[in-house]
């Protein structure tokens, strides 16, 4: 970050900002064989058209890759993180870890009310 704009957190993308995307990629982060649409539908309360779509973002900036097929003759859709994917979601977390310390430095040096 340049010095004269300490918080300009440029490491937040809105891609994974979003509040579904990111509950999406931190279901996925611990899981590197990927879930199923029905886990994630589960663990992000999302509808399917939601998750549907949010999805379609996620692929379409390279964070995941989504495999339709088949299991037990019923239609199976998975999700995985992306090799870069899974680096840009670090990367990701990095930053948001750097506004926390930020944010108590700065608290913590505002003087307190008497």
């Amino acid at each position: 970050m340049p010095a004269d704009a300490p918080f300009a957190y440029d490491g937040l993308y809105r891609t994974i900002h979003e509040k579904a995307r990111l509950g999406i990629l931190t279901s996925l982060i611990s899981r590197p064989d990927g879930l199923s649409f029905s886990d994630l539908l589960r663990l992000c309360a999302l509808t399917q058209g939601n998750l549907s779509r949010h999805l379609q973002v996620l692929e379409e900036a390279g964070l995941v890759e989504i495999t339709k097929g088949y299991q037990l003759n019923r239609p199976h859709t998975q999700v995985r993180l992306t090799r870069s994917g899974r680096q840009r979601f670090l990367d990701y977390l990095q930053v948001l870890e750097q506004i926390v310390k930020d944010a108590a430095e700065v608290t913590e040096e505002t003087p307190k009310p008497a």
